[in-house]
């Protein structure tokens, strides 16, 4: 292909992560090949559609969490892979580039293969292989011709698990250590002050309803059973902070509920101590350096799955670090006691709080990429796919 010829690039995500994701890969793409070459289509939120994207649909019929949901949405969603797919063949991009959301963009992706096989297709965010069902690994090879992966240890997962070519690109949060870390005089000492601890019960209502009751009454105890005094901020996203109100209504220990992202990163620079839900936000708060317990609850029906779980942990800290500094606390292990019993040693300075410091201080290194950001790693990597499939 000429320089200078049209690239027609699409991009499908599955929910407002994954668009996030995919407006910087979209912003260095332009960036690297010229916006004016390039022609972008697929599925996306409001962050793709300020940089170019038209969205076959509202990102909102697909972004669905937990096995249930899923359930209850499943014919809307595979009408919606069957149009996506259509739309991809009919379409003949350069490129497919599928982001997260496995249960819809796989499925994409691998009727787009199965009708169309001359479109490369690059896979941006691992499924967790390395956690439960590795057998998706050496499937994936059919339909991805490389995966870029946010965490350090997944290239060689997918490596040991024959999974498709994988490059770690890093993880978006590197791009954003200053909005996360302390400024100096943001986080004081431990000693003689009440400390500033967080709670986060998670992003989803389901993950908000099972953990809010366990983590007030854990609070109420570690009130009783603590000599330093203790402010608690809840830092909740737009769609759960009515609910995350109404259930802290009754707590003992009167929590600041903020919204907002700035607000969420300055309460991470402030704070002393946190306990929160699995997630992506125990690498957040590894991050900023912030001591932490782990805890979640799953349905019923999740919890008949937990046999297929192989990873030593379910903390993303815990496995770039590759051992098991922060506590979790899982399913019925998660009362309102031993999560006081795990947060009590954290709130003075002892050897696990000390130990979780040190181990955090190591994750620059970890995850470290040299002198690219990740969106513009993910951009050459794509480059270099186009490159080696004619298509560039």
């Amino acid at each position: 292909m000429a320089e200078n010829e049209p690239l027609t690039i699409w991009i499908v995500s599955g929910e407002e992560s994954g668009d996030q994701l995919g407006a910087k890969l979209m912003r260095s793409l332009k960036a690297r090949l010229g916006a004016e070459r390039l022609r972008f289509g697929g599925v996306g939120g409001h962050a793709m559609a300020k940089e170019g994207l038209s969205s076959l649909f509202p990102l909102e019929e697909i972004a669905v969490m937990g096995i249930s949901a899923v359930i209850a949405r499943l014919p809307a969603i595979l009408k919606r892979i069957r149009m996506t797919a259509d739309a991809v063949v009919a379409a003949r991009p350069n490129m497919l580039v599928i982001i997260d959301s496995p249960d819809f963009t796989h499925r994409v992706a691998k009727a787009v293969r199965q009708r169309a096989p001359g479109i490369p297709i690059v896979d941006y965010v691992s499924p967790s292989v390395w956690a439960w069902r590795p057998g998706r690994a050496p499937k994936m090879r059919a339909y991805v011709d490389h995966l870029l992966a946010l965490l350090p240890f997944e290239p060689e997962a997918h490596r040991r698990l024959g999974g498709p070519p994988t490059t770690y690109v890093g993880h978006p949060l590197i791009e954003r250590l200053n909005e996360i870390r302390p400024l100096p005089g943001e986080r004081q000492r431990i000693e003689g002050q009440p400390l500033k601890l967080l709670v986060l019960p998670g992003s989803r209502r389901s993950e908000v309803s099972r953990l809010m009751e366990p983590f007030g009454k854990a609070l109420a105890l570690l009130q009783e059973r603590s000599a330093h005094p203790f402010e608690v901020t809840i830092p909740a996203v737009s769609h759960v902070a009515e609910e995350i109100r109404a259930r802290a209504d009754n707590w003992s220990v009167r929590p600041h509920i903020v919204e907002g992202e700035a607000a969420k990163w300055a309460a991470f620079r402030q704070a002393d101590v946190a306990l929160a839900a699995s997630g992506t936000v125990t690498l957040e708060l590894g991050l900023s350096g912030v001591p932490l317990v782990v805890a979640y609850r799953v349905s019923k029906i999740e919890e008949v799955l937990k046999y297929l779980i192989k990873a030593p942990s379910i903390v993303l800290t815990n496995l770039v670090l590759g051992e098991n500094v922060i506590p979790e606390l899982i399913q019925w292990d998660c009362t309102p006691e031993k999560l006081a019993d795990a947060l009590l040693p954290l709130l003075s300075d002892t050897p696990e709080r000390k130990k979780q410091i040190e181990a955090f201080g190591k994750l620059d290194t970890l995850m470290k990429i040299g002198d690219e950001v990740p969106s513009e790693r993910a951009a050459r990597i794509v480059e270099e796919v186009l490159s080696s499939k004619g298509k560039a």
